[in-house]
């Protein structure tokens, strides 16, 4: 027996932001866990309402992460907005090391 799957995409830009609707949505989850993580600075929104908020791929990308690290780490949106900055700070600095000629960074 084959099996079918069906798969849908939405195309993310900056002509096609994402609502805070369906940043919810693509995550699994509810309007105000987006507007915890827009509160919390781990997401940002353009627009001065909820309603008039929307989200561009680097948004859905930080968003999804955050919502695995939520589950892995018991739903702390805190510790998950200091995990995030922390592994974007190390991807920086690895980045600098790399391009000043710095050795083997696998650490």
């Amino acid at each position: 027996m084959k099996k079918l799957v069906i798969a849908s995409s939405t195309v993310v830009g900056k002509s096609q932001p994402l609502s805070a609707d369906d940043l919810a949505h693509a995550c699994g989850a509810e309007v105000e866990w987006v507007a915890q993580l827009v509160e919390i600075g781990i997401v940002n929104a353009r627009g001065e309402q909820p309603a008039e908020w929307r989200f561009h791929s680097a948004d859905l990308e930080r968003a999804l992460q955050a919502r695995r690290l939520a589950h892995a780490f018991g739903g702390d949106l805190d510790a998950v907005a200091l995990i995030l900055d922390l592994s974007q700070e190390v991807r920086r600095l690895k980045a600098r090391l790399r391009a000043l000629g710095g050795a083997d960074l696998d650490v």
